[in-house]
């Protein structure tokens, strides 16, 4: 626990400073409070109405932990399939490169045209944001393999199957958890770039709806309060696939 205060208390005691500044900046008029409202207001806009808000954090997090969870598992079984067939990451590769290199908000009215429910369109969305970064990654690790240890199993004629449960998979760990990284953040910004892109309205709705209800009446504490809570997911889930690296593999590289 010592370790780990240690560890944060530079950036937390920057976080403070800078939150010291800017309630200051507010409070004294060095900046209009219709600009950027106090950190004190945004937090009474949040506690107050946090029944409007927590419906709309909770769709945005079903969007994206569903999201972050079909690009995990395609993106292993795409990897594990590019591994063992060549001609199959030859073929199928360069399409997740498209998909990887077009922006979504050029892909996201398609998707919402040709999906027709709302739920499925935003999962598809933040979905192809976050595929390739795990794709990528776990392939990156399944060709890191020992090229002495693949060998021996060869030599003991293990299967396809084997040399990948038993070699393969194991070390590309710490590559998956790296695109696992970067695919998370991805998924939370697919999702909420998506329903920007849907304008959706209604019952099922996320942040982005509470984001654009706000500018739309120029309340800057509201949409503050929103902003607060995405970045406050962002870094929730940082924190959470950290934490897996560390039970995962923190005992084999001194973490």
């Amino acid at each position: 626990m010592k370790q780990a205060l240690k560890h944060w208390a530079p950036a937390a005691l920057l976080l403070l400073g800078l939150g010291l500044l800017w309630e200051w900046a507010s409070r004294s008029g060095a900046v209009p409070p219709y600009l950027l409202p106090a950190p004190s207001r945004i937090a009474a806009v949040l506690v107050e109405d946090f029944a409007s808000f927590a419906p709309a954090w909770g769709f945005t997090l079903k969007v994206t932990f569903g999201a972050l969870g079909l690009a995990c598992l395609s993106g292993l079984l795409g990897a594990a399939a590019f591994a063992l067939a060549p001609a199959l990451e030859r073929a199928l590769l360069p399409l997740a490169v498209a998909l990887q290199v077009t922006p979504l908000v050029a892909i996201a009215p398609l998707i919402l045209i040709y999906v027709d429910d709302p739920l499925a369109a935003l999962l598809v969305c933040a979905w192809v944001v976050a595929f390739f970064p795990i794709l990528a990654g776990t392939l990156a690790g399944l060709r890191a393999a020992d090229a002495g240890l693949q060998e021996l199993f060869r030599l003991y004629r293990a299967s396809p199957l084997q040399r990948l449960r038993w070699l393969l998979l194991p070390g590309a760990a710490p590559y998956f958890l790296a695109g696992l990284r970067v695919g998370a953040g991805l998924a939370l910004i697919g999702a909420v770039v998506a329903e920007f892109a849907a304008g959706a309205a209604g019952h099922q709705t996320g942040l982005a709806s509470r984001l654009l209800e706000a500018m739309f009446r120029t309340d800057m504490p509201r949409m503050f309060a929103a902003l607060f809570l995405i970045m406050a997911s962002g870094l929730g889930l940082q924190a959470a696939v950290a934490l897996l690296e560390r039970l995962w593999i923190g005992r084999w590289h001194g973490r």
